[in-house]
């Protein structure tokens, strides 16, 4: 019989529940050796109807709990069955006080998974549960701002009263609500809590800190300023008791706060070396271009490889060594070779060896890039520069070579083929003269590095346009 009720409870099913209390009337409360009775069954899977017929029958089941500690009301609540939750407030609404093995009520399992509505109505029915912390000493105001649930913080303070002094408790770390909802950046709950209740915006918690303190020490984010602003509005002091010093943190590329004292040349000497820090932009560009000249070598080498594969004109289908009387041919050929070589040897020739030098190019670039030498200065760049020159430029002939092989005799003096050839010569000229500014380049570091030439001054006027008291 107890297997009956189980399924008719997961079915939701009052038929079947009428039909085995006609046969048993005593059923109901026969449940006792259930780890889970039929009005837990029923509050987590919202059959109301069949929860409401239970509660008529049997309402000692509401304040049964189940081996985890909890309530049907614990249950419903959570999963914001606001029917069940009146059916069993109004047989005992004293349920709404009672914490599960994790020490939380039903009104904060509400608060937790945002159920607006079951919040209003435990709060309606016993004023009490909004007031009911948690086993950690948590309220309920802290669950809101702690799990996101703005919508159900202003039911509860609607429910408490916006001028009760609930709003200032502080849990075990002695902060209140306003403290962690600076902590975690809520503007819009700060601004509401500042607006509506009467907390205490200059309140310490047990590390002696305000919001605003609160604030300072943690890390920056765009709401910093708003949320700055709406304190000191509502009475927080302009400035604060204990001078942060900027500390700047590699990880996040933000600005953190330490109340570590230190010398002011030593944090203008710290601010200056930290906050602009040119050497870590000058690694972070060689990185970016050791990123791209990857990729890019890697797309020429797979071009170069698949036209050594398939040359212009592609490869002869079949082998050509005798004609039809079985006599040798002037020019024979096998199956797989290169049509371009035997038609045109100077020309296959020349394009086999751009096609050669820009695939073993790309692959030194790839080779050295891979290798894990250090390589992460300007020069070892500098030279990957040049063999990626080197690997362009013959892929550029190969092109070229590959276009006047497969264009026809009688095409080769049209419109369109001299304009071809002059956008060839023009980008040749044009990777010449990268080249060649390269090259200068490279010159004028020498010159520099051996003495020859006059160091390029370094321009410390950024530095001298900020202050440390401006920062």
């Amino acid at each position: 019989m107890e297997e009956e009720l189980h399924q008719a409870a997961l079915k939701g099913s009052v038929p079947a529940l009428l039909h085995l209390l006609k046969q048993h009337p005593h059923i109901l409360q026969d449940t006792s050796s259930l780890s889970d009775t039929p009005l837990h069954i029923a509050a987590i899977l919202g059959h109301s109807a069949f929860a409401a017929e239970l509660l008529a029958r049997c309402p000692e089941l509401a304040s049964r709990l189940n081996p985890r500690g909890s309530s049907p009301l614990h249950l419903a609540s959570a999963k914001g069955c606001l029917e069940i939750v009146k059916s069993i407030v109004r047989v005992n609404a004293d349920l709404s006080l009672v914490w599960d093995r994790d020490g939380s009520s039903p009104l904060h399992l509400g608060v937790i998974k945002g159920r607006v509505g079951v919040v209003a109505e435990l709060a309606r029915v016993r004023p009490e549960a909004a007031r009911v912390l948690t086993q950690g000493g948590e309220s309920g105001y802290h669950l809101c701002v702690k799990h996101h649930r703005f919508e159900v913080l202003k039911v509860l303070v609607g429910c408490v009263g916006k001028d009760d002094d609930f709003v200032n408790y502080r849990d075990g770390d002695g902060n209140t609500v306003l403290h962690v909802a600076v902590a975690k950046k809520q503007l819009e709950v700060v601004n509401y809590v500042l607006d509506n209740t009467k907390i205490e915006v200059n309140a310490q918690n047990s590390n002696g800190f305000t919001a605003l303190d609160v604030l300072s020490h943690s890390t920056r984010d765009l709401r910093d300023l708003e949320i700055k602003e709406s304190l000191q509005f509502a009475g927080a002091p302009k400035i604060m008791k204990k001078t942060p010093t900027a500390m700047f943190d590699q990880d996040q590329d933000t600005v953190q706060v330490s109340s570590t004292s230190q010398p002011l040349m030593s944090k203008r000497k710290s601010l200056r070396q930290l906050v602009f820090k040119p050497k870590q932009k000058e690694v972070d560009w060689l990185g970016r271009k050791r990123s791209s000249l990857m990729v890019v070598a890697s797309l020429i080498a797979t071009v170069a490889f698949q036209s050594a594969i398939n040359p212009p004109g592609g490869v002869w289908q079949s082998d050509y060594l005798e004609d039809s009387n079985g006599n040798p041919v002037d020019n024979p050929h096998h199956a797989g070779q290169s049509v371009m070589a035997d038609t045109q040897p100077k020309l296959y020739g020349l394009f086999m060896i751009s096609n050669t030098l820009a695939f073993l190019s790309s692959l030194s670039i790839i080779l050295l890039l891979v290798s894990g030498l250090p390589m992460k200065r300007r020069r070892w760049l500098w030279v990957q520069m040049v063999i990626m020159w080197l690997a362009i430029t013959a892929l550029t002939a190969t092109y070229f070579i590959g276009l006047i092989f497969m264009t026809p005799g009688q095409q080769r003096g049209g419109y369109l083929y001299h304009v071809t050839q002059v956008s060839v010569l023009v980008w040749l000229a044009l990777m010449g003269l990268v080249f060649i500014g390269n090259v200068l380049r490279a010159i004028v570091w020498l010159l520099r590095k051996f003495g020859c030439m006059k160091q390029k001054p370094e321009d410390d006027t950024l530095y001298e346009e900020y202050d440390i008291d401006d920062l």
